[in-house]
């Protein structure tokens, strides 16, 4: 497996897939061609039927200049090697084809080219190919420890290469961030749905409940103050994408804020957070146009269950334990977002999730780790569902949720 800095992207919302990919896409392919007359991008599957919503168009036009793009969409046409796939092509004042180069957006804000397994870094890349951990399943990863008297984190922090804690501190300080913008910022979200941001009325009314429905309330304000700074197009963290963002910084904010933790868990926390959803990325995928919102939302939930065991002191049995309801509760989510926005049912989704993994830590931390059904198995039956459900419940706008009358809300 790779580093778990690439993991975390820090960016603007409102999608790690639909708008961080095609950005990066469309900077590098500018940067080949930088004279060209003009540029064609041709969007397939999943980029062309939600694009609009997650703001593929415009940001391609923004980085490749509006008066020079032809924007091409092709919902019904999927490339073979995944849901998300552009052709990108320039050309001279003759209108002569001078270069072109397909890339598929896979999740997470990583691209891969056409061909190629690894994920493309462009130079001088913060991230890298390098593959540094020689185990990839969370059983072997769980064995090691035993058998070395390590917790999962260490088993990052003896894997890792110099410098990503200081990269996981930047992390975690755009996690406050956005936490904190969330709560501040009012008004209606953009898009068609003139949905209203809710956190700042939501932290505010948690504070005339008694304890229990006070702690609630302020974990929901947190990860809808995070869910709503990306639907407006704000920065946050990839965790592991922009959909699902809000899970793991709600609830460890709720670790800082509600109960002291100290900061230092809290990074110990974000790497085997990072470990977690590694594991899912290598073995399955974190891709809503691949596999639904199970990759994103079920693997948010998963990772936030098992740093919060984490931070509460469980054992690496509890973690797994944690992580594994996690994921297993969200398998067969479809990923059907109202209007190709990431805004009904995301937002809430990620408010729902967050409070599901204090419950998955509970829930772990009162048993002794044992259960039937192992995390890598979730995640092998989740690659398989998200493999069997329908496309058109795949993040195209063509079913579940995304077929209501938004004109109604």
């Amino acid at each position: 497996m790779k580093s778990i800095c690439q993991i975390y992207k820090i960016g603007n919302g409102p999608s790690s897939s639909h708008t961080m990919g095609p950005m990066r896409a469309a900077t590098v392919f500018k940067r080949r061609y930088p004279d060209a007359d003009r540029y064609s991008v041709s969007l397939y599957g999943s980029l062309a039927a939600t694009g609009k919503g997650h703001l593929t168009n415009e940001t391609l036009m923004h980085v490749m200049g509006e008066d020079k793009l032809t924007i091409l969409e092709y919902p019904g046409i999927f490339l073979p090697e995944h849901p998300n796939g552009m052709i990108f092509q320039a050309y001279n004042a003759e209108n002569e084809s001078i270069g072109d180069w397909t890339v598929f957006s896979v999740g997470g804000g990583d691209i891969r080219e056409k061909g190629s397994n690894e994920i493309f870094l462009e130079e001088g890349s913060p991230y890298s190919n390098e593959e540094i951990y020689e185990l990839h399943t969370m059983s072997d990863i769980l064995h090691w420890c035993r058998k070395n008297g390590r917790t999962l984190w260490e088993y990052v922090d003896l894997h890792e290469r110099p410098g990503y804690l200081d990269y996981l501190h930047e992390v975690w300080e755009e996690m406050k961030q956005s936490v904190q913008n969330g709560l501040v910022n009012e008004g209606m979200l953009p898009g068609g749905l003139h949905l209203q941001r809710k956190a700042a009325q939501y932290h505010i009314k948690a504070q005339g409940y008694d304890r229990s429905l006070r702690n609630r309330g302020y974990v929901f304000s947190y990860a809808l103050a995070v869910a709503e700074e990306n639907a407006a197009g704000g920065r946050i963290v990839t965790a592991p994408t922009c959909g699902s963002a809000a899970v793991l910084p709600a609830v460890l904010y709720h670790c800082v804020k509600n109960y002291g933790i100290a900061e230092e868990r809290v990074i110990r926390g974000l790497a085997t957070a990072g470990l977690i959803a590694n594991i899912v990325k290598t073995n399955a995928s974190i891709s809503g146009a691949e596999v639904g919102c199970q990759g994103e939302i079920g693997v948010a939930c998963a990772i936030a269950s098992g740093a919060a065991n984490q931070i509460f002191g469980g054992t690496t049995y509890q973690i797994e334990y944690a992580a594994e309801m996690g994921l297993e509760h969200h398998l067969g989510m479809t990923c059907d977002p109202m209007c190709g926005l990431v805004q009904i049912p995301c937002i809430e989704r990620c408010a729902f999730a967050a409070v599901r993994a204090l419950d998955a830590n509970t829930y772990a931390s009162l048993s002794d780790g044992r259960h039937r059904v192992s995390f890598d198995e979730v995640v092998a039956v989740m690659k398989q569902t998200g493999h069997d459900l329908p496309s058109l419940y795949k993040e195209t706008s063509m079913g579940g949720l995304a077929l209501m009358n938004s004109e109604e809300y």
